[in-house]
């Protein structure tokens, strides 16, 4: 079994223990106990937490009032689509990343806090990582950068 298809058979499993937790968690507060991945951005390391069941991802990084510059939200999809994400109930500016399978940025759209604008993927994607706004542009990643870490391994 390759390491990303452990990856995500690990994701479905701990959906079926996480879903009522993040049910519970729907009535305003934010998610902080998600499983977690470490994601590679060149010399960078995200601290990500995981979003991949449909509750996990609807809730997203709502509520949240700070969150380390280093951290961030990867939700993972079953499979490539147009993505499109909006900001509701969510406090923080943040800068969405959408990635194919292979890692690649296919584009990157920052997002203003508690509004309902839609913010698409400019082609189907899988993986969508939220961190803080502006963390990408500092870093000088951009559009077609390769991020690295299991979820992004060949299959």
């Amino acid at each position: 079994m390759s390491p990303r298809t452990f990856f995500l058979s690990l994701v479905v499993l701990a959906n079926c223990f996480v879903q009522p937790a993040a049910f519970a968690q729907g009535t305003g507060a934010p998610q902080m106990d998600l499983q977690r991945i470490r994601i590679g951005a060149g010399m960078y390391q995200i601290d990500a937490q995981v979003a991949a069941a449909p509750l996990e991802r609807q809730i997203g990084l709502m509520y949240r009032k700070e969150m380390p510059q280093q951290e961030g939200m990867l939700f993972v999809f079953e499979q490539a689509a147009p993505q499109c994400f909006w900001m509701k109930n969510t406090l923080l500016p943040l800068t969405a990343a959408f990635v194919a399978d292979d890692g690649r940025i296919v584009n990157l759209v920052d997002m203003k806090p508690q509004t309902t604008d839609n913010h698409c993927s400019e082609e189907p994607v899988r993986y969508v990582l939220e961190m803080n706004q502006g963390w990408f542009a500092k870093k000088n990643i951009k559009k077609g950068f390769h991020l690295t870490g299991t979820p992004f391994q060949p299959r």
